[in-house]
């Protein structure tokens, strides 16, 4: 992503499909480290072609939260997660994971962490209005469970269409050994 700050760009929301923009990058970075960008959430700089934020690696979603044992909430950002202790979703016990390196650690293990301060930085009664609404962690199990069906049947449906087209290569590759005998 050369040259992301020199773009303008747009962000549409997973849950409503409303879309913000066009909005300097260094906005989104603050709406990312504010909870204010989910992970399932699309940037666009031209409103054609979106990708998942998490994708673009200048607004730091690089963490994942172990919500429970079985279900991680990310990738997000630092700052996502000191909203999220601030709003008591997590706390010091919760454990999360860097996405780049695998380490995972408690949220006690990073005191930084828990420094939370209720102010803002770097914005204005204008960006504030403009934002979208802070991103909780929680998410509705059922919709969660079409999603992942949803994806498991294109992935069989992916995986299908390939071993259709290697049994075709490989008839035509012994078709062809045939041939040259």
């Amino acid at each position: 992503m050369e040259g992301a700050a020199a773009k303008e760009w747009f962000l549409r929301k997973h849950e409503d499909g409303s879309v913000f923009g066009p909005l300097a990058f260094e906005r989104l970075v603050r709406w990312a480290s504010a909870a204010q960008i989910a992970p399932h959430d699309v940037l666009s700089t031209d409103r054609e072609t979106w990708i998942k934020a998490p994708m673009v690696p200048q607004l730091g979603m690089d963490w994942l939260v172990e919500v429970t044992s079985e279900r991680c909430y990310g990738p997000t950002t630092l700052g996502a997660i000191q909203e999220f202790i601030r709003l008591g979703e997590i706390n010091a016990e919760t454990f999360i994971i860097n996405s780049c390196d695998g380490t995972r650690k408690q949220i006690a293990e990073m005191p930084a962490l828990l420094h939370t301060s209720d102010v803002v930085e770097n914005s204005d009664a204008t960006e504030i209005a403009a934002a979208p609404v802070v991103t909780g962690m929680s998410i509705d199990v059922n919709v969660r469970i079409r999603e992942l069906e949803q994806s498991l049947r294109e992935e069989r449906r992916v995986l299908q269409e390939s071993e259709a087209r290697y049994h075709e290569l490989e008839k035509k590759y012994f078709e062809l050994a045939q041939t040259s005998r």
